[in-house]
């Protein structure tokens, strides 16, 4: 149940977002989408999850291909994306935000939700809370629990650590480790280099849209000219 993705490519009129993007995970393993702001990082994993339009490549999972699959049709087949910015309904509580992703996993058996509680027992103690009232780390928390209730093979999280303090996202990551230990394979866009180097350990390095670099994460973070061209 391995994803491929082969030189992606992703446009917004005549403006490239990414071009020629290429990797492959598979569950249980772990890969670092990195680079700077603008590179391009959001537009691949939207276009992965069927956000938005792809201009060129392919998306495999599974031996199926994705590619021109909507959304929804993504998410039936295993592939759950946790967006930058949560994209939570304010007004459902914490239990009714968790019901309403089981129905994306209707042809497979979803996630108990005391599954998702016991990951997050935080979440157990707001069942009734509304969504919109939870703090940044409780937000993300059921942002991830949620994409978790469809019983993904792969997910892409977009910024995990955006927004939060260091010792949620230190937190976050020990969650998210439970998870890909459990065979569940991570797509990590990030920022926070450290934290990314926690979750995963390869990386693709993308800038001004094109890959510029490819390997093992401790090489791009031990690497000064990788550093200064990218990263600061």
């Amino acid at each position: 149940m391995t994803l491929f993705v082969k030189n992606l490519g992703v446009s917004y009129g005549r403006i490239t977002a990414v071009k020629d993007l290429s990797f492959s995970i598979a569950p249980g393993e772990s890969l670092a989408l990195l680079g700077p702001n603008g590179a391009g990082k959001t537009s691949a994993v939207e276009s992965i999850a069927g956000l938005i339009p792809k201009a060129a490549g392919s998306v495999v999972f599974d031996g199926v291909d994705l590619t021109g699959r909507s959304a929804d049709q993504i998410v039936k087949k295993g592939i759950a994306l946790v967006p930058q910015w949560r994209e939570l309904f304010p007004s459902f509580s914490v239990h009714e935000t968790l019901l309403a992703a089981v129905g994306a996993a209707r042809h497979r058996q979803p996630v108990k939700l005391d599954t998702i509680y016991e990951y997050f027992p935080a979440l157990s103690l707001r069942k009734n809370q509304a969504a919109g009232s939870l703090s940044g780390g409780e937000q993300q928390m059921l942002a991830i629990g949620r994409a978790l209730v469809t019983n993904p093979r792969i997910i892409l999280l977009d910024e995990p650590s955006a927004g939060l303090a260091i010792g949620i996202a230190r937190s976050l990551v020990g969650i998210l480790s439970r998870i890909r230990d459990s065979g569940v394979g991570l797509l990590v866009v990030e920022q926070n280099l450290e934290l990314a180097r926690s979750l995963a350990t390869s990386c693709v390095v993308l800038a001004a849209a094109t890959t510029r670099w490819r390997g093992e994460i401790d090489h791009a973070l031990h690497s000064d000219e990788l550093r200064r061209a990218y990263f600061e």
